[in-house]
C-alpha cells in the first residue's frame, strides 16, 4: 500500500505529494468526492476485484476465440 498527500486543488486537478515528496497532477474525480487537502490517502491493489475481473475477460476471450 501507498499513502500519498493531497496538497492542494488546482482547477479539475488536484496536486498530490509523492512519498518522496515529488508531486503529480490527477483528475479530481479520481479521489473520493470528501477528500480535502491535507488529506492522505491509501493507493492500494484490490486482489478480489482484480481476480474477479480476469476472470471475466478470460470468459469473453473464451467465447470470442470458441465461435
Amino acid at each position: 500500500m501507498v499513502r500519498v498527500t493531497i496538497d492542494r486543488f488546482e482547477g479539475d486537478n488536484a496536486v498530490i505529494e509523492l512519498f518522496d515528496k515529488t508531486t503529480i497532477a490527477i483528475p479530481k474525480l479520481l479521489l473520493p468526492s470528501e477528500a480535502n487537502e491535507g488529506d492522505v490517502i491509501k493507493i492500494d491493489i484490490d486482489h478480489g476485484e482484480t481476480k474477479k475481473r480476469k476472470a471475466a475477460i478470460s470468459k469473453l476471450m473464451g467465447e470470442v476465440w470458441e465461435k
